[in-house]
């Protein structure tokens, strides 16, 4: 191997030796000179020569081929470079691709403008017919240097030379650049009085693949002379990188049944090494399978892309028949193109066979048997199914239908997801007296649909037989709830209503008894036997249990089963107003000053807990006055208040005035009720009722009570 390293990298050597002397040079495929500078003219002339770019594949150039980036230009056959058209604007570069059966290559045409410089390290091509740049003669001659990496000791070594066309003498060279004077630093470093370049340690191409330095000829004082030239190094790759699969784990799928030849996945190893060479030329190779069966070749890799593929017969690519429905390939990326000598890197590619829907589900038996009591709810009888594809998928997962005998939607099937069982249940109670047996048709499918050959067939459908158990139900009473009205104050004893209880079971001949249940007010009473409520007190609509003037009790209605069942009744009985409820008056004191200018004594209100008609409007009048003169009167304001005014000041002292309210009843209700008015004396907004044994209150409160009052 190192000899081989050592026979290429002389001749690597040899050709750029070759190059830079242009004399008698052995024939290396591509453009015989990849950058060209022209300074931009006004235009580009249409069909008039710009310049010759040199290509040979070594081998007569058949079916040679150019392109060029801008479409306004064209490459001729014999190299020549012209403008399709006059051309004004162009940008900074063209480059010109060309192609032949045997090689291919890139050039680089930058165009400058005229008053753009340039290093002596590039050639200026001048446009024919223009003033005329000529050449620029180098005086430095620094062809490019080439080093193999992983040189071993001892160091330095002498890589290359800088030769000095004008001599040496007098002057000295230097070199700069990365890799010099810049980290990293002191890896290059040259002859000052010669030319001779070193090298002072081990290169790694992986890490740089190639340096750009500088070189330049000063005077004894330092004063540049020459230069700076370019120099690049480029550091020659060796196999020293294995092929390493860097994107893991690796994990393919095929569907089961597939043809031979399908692409399961690709498998790609990464070589550090140099890609143009066969340092990195990888190929690939299937070192193990794991399962062997049913055959030990179920795959083939193909060696340059990687590719995996199928190449058994789609009958042995069947999942249910299969050892294991995975395979492990180890996969070997051998480096030198798959030779002897090269690095090798494997890594493990797990195949999944994907299953298909190619099994239709089976139940377990034809037919299943459930029992049920009545008014049950819930489930009844788990189904059971097989199914040979995959549990993992669609494939086996089963979807239940009940495909006869529920009209009425009394039962419902769902598919357990462990199991993948299918639940029967009652989601509707079922009646012993209506029907004691059903039977029920059942089909099973999957979620995903069966390829196209297969079908469902017999096995995929099944029976169901119900038997419903009797149980003793409760009696119901009809209607429920129960709804009558009566007036309040109906005489006890009067009749509410008779209800009606019927029992479920009519099969068993059973007796009813009745009994109350939830009475509030203890207003009623129920006759066991028939049914019939009466009252027990009297109905009053004004009661704390009376609610929108609905008052509701609760009844039972037991049969004679063993043990009883027991069903519930509502009752609401809506209560119609009576006039019995007296109006009432507010306020029932007042205070007035001895010398009042205002003698609006107070604001009455008057109020009724009986419903219209039976409130307002309400009349006011007040009782006959004692002595000769008239001391007060009363005066309505509107339906519910009146006010009373005295008709001169009063000494102070204590009045009672006998007030009568009478309210819009037919026939109407009257109340009378005794005003005691306080006669009090005030000073300083002070109200002194100490001798009509009145309290202390202030003139200006009795100012803002009469107020709210006015504005009742």
């Amino acid at each position: 191997m190192q000899h081989k390293t050592q026979l290429t990298l002389s001749f690597l050597l040899s050709q750029v030796l070759l190059l830079a002397c242009a004399e008698d040079l052995e024939c290396v495929p591509g453009f015989q000179q990849k950058v060209f500078y022209i300074e931009k003219p006004f235009q580009f002339t249409e069909d008039r020569l710009i310049l010759n770019l040199k290509f040979d594949d070594c081998k007569g150039n058949n079916k040679l081929n150019f392109e060029v980036s801008n479409p306004d230009f064209t490459v001729e056959l014999d190299g020549n470079l012209v403008a399709r058209k006059n051309v004004s604007e162009v940008g900074k570069a063209l480059f010109v691709h060309a192609r032949s059966e045997h090689a291919e290559d890139m050039a680089e045409i930058f165009i400058l403008e005229a008053n753009e410089k340039h290093g002596a390290l590039k050639e200026i091509i001048k446009l024919e017919g223009n003033l005329g740049i000529p050449r620029q003669k180098r005086a430095i001659l620094a062809t490019p240097i080439l080093i193999p990496e992983n040189q071993r000791p001892p160091f330095p070594k002498i890589a290359g030379k800088v030769i000095r066309s004008e001599g040496t003498e007098g002057v000295k060279f230097r070199l700069s650049g990365k890799g010099v004077d810049q980290d990293p630093k002191g890896i290059f470093r040259i002859n000052e009085m010669n030319g001779d370049v070193s090298v002072t340690r081990t290169l790694d191409r992986e890490a740089i693949a190639n340096y750009e330095l500088e070189v330049e000829v000063v005077d004894m004082n330092g004063k540049t002379m020459d230069g700076p030239v370019r120099l690049d190094i480029l550091v020659i790759d060796q196999n020293d990188n294995r092929p390493m699969f860097k994107e893991g784990p690796y994990v393919g799928h095929v569907m089961e049944g597939s043809a031979t030849g399908t692409t399961v996945m690709r498998m790609a190893a990464f070589d550090a090494d140099d890609a143009s060479t066969d340092n990195a030329l990888l190929r690939y190779n299937i070192l193990r399978q794991t399962p062997t069966k049913p055959s030990p070749n179920m795959f083939y890799i193909d060696p340059e892309k990687g590719d995996i593929v199928t190449v058994v017969s789609p009958a042995l690519l069947d999942r249910e028949t299969m050892e294991s429905p995975k395979y492990e390939l180890v996969i070997e990326a051998k480096d030198m193109g798959g030779m002897d000598v090269g690095l090798t890197g494997t890594a493990t590619a797990t195949i999944l066979i994907d299953d298909k829907n190619d099994h239709a589900p089976e139940f377990t038996k034809k037919e299943f048997q459930a029992t049920v009591k009545e008014g049950v709810t819930g489930v009844i009888v788990n189904l059971t199914v097989g199914d040979r594809d995959d549990p993992a998928t669609g494939a086996w997962r089963a979807v239940y239908s009940i495909i006869n005998g529920n009209p009425g939607q009394s039962f419902e099937i769902h598919t357990n997801p462990q199991t993948n069982e299918g639940m029967l249940s009652v989601v509707k109670p079922l009646d012993y007296e209506i029907s004691a047996f059903h039977t029920l048709l059942i089909k099973v499918e999957n979620e995903d649909p069966l390829i196209p050959d297969i079908a469902y067939g017999p096995s995929s459908t099944a029976t169901v037989q119900i038997t419903v158990e009797d149980v003793n139900e409760g009696p119901v009473f009809h209607p429920n709830p129960m709804a009558v009205t009566k007036q309040e104050n109906i005489p006890v004893g009067s009749v509410v209503l008779t209800v009606n209880a019927t029992d479920p079971d009519t099969l068993q001949h059973q007796t009813i008894r009745y009994s109350v249940y939830k009475d509030p007010a203890g207003w009623l009473e129920i006759n066991p036997t028939n049914g019939t409520i009466g009252t027990t007190a009297v109905l009053d609509r004004e009661s704390p249990f009376v609610h929108n003037n609905i008052y509701t009790a609760l009844f039972l209605a037991i049969d004679s089963g063993n043990p009883p069942a027991t069903g519930t009744g509502t009752l609401h009985i809506t209560l119609e107003d009576v006039n019995d409820n007296v109006p009432s008056l507010y306020p029932t004191l007042a205070k007035v000053c001895d010398d009042a200018k205002d003698l609006r004594v107070v604001v009455l209100g008057a109020s009724d807990k009986d419903l219209h008609p039976n409130t307002d409007p309400f009349k006011f009048e007040l009782s006959k006055q004692s002595g000769p003169e008239k001391l007060w009167r009363i005066n309505r304001l509107n339906n519910t208040h009146a006010q009373v005014i005295l008709l001169q000041n009063l000494k102070k002292a204590n009045y009672n005035i006998p007030i009568s309210v009478t309210d819009s009843g037919k026939p109407p209700l009257t109340n009378t009720t005794e005003l005691r008015l306080q006669v009090c004396t005030c000073k300083k907004s002070k109200m002194d009722c100490s001798a009509a044994d009145a309290l202390h209150i202030s003139l200006t409160l009795i100012l803002l009570s009469l107020l709210s009052l006015f504005c009742l």
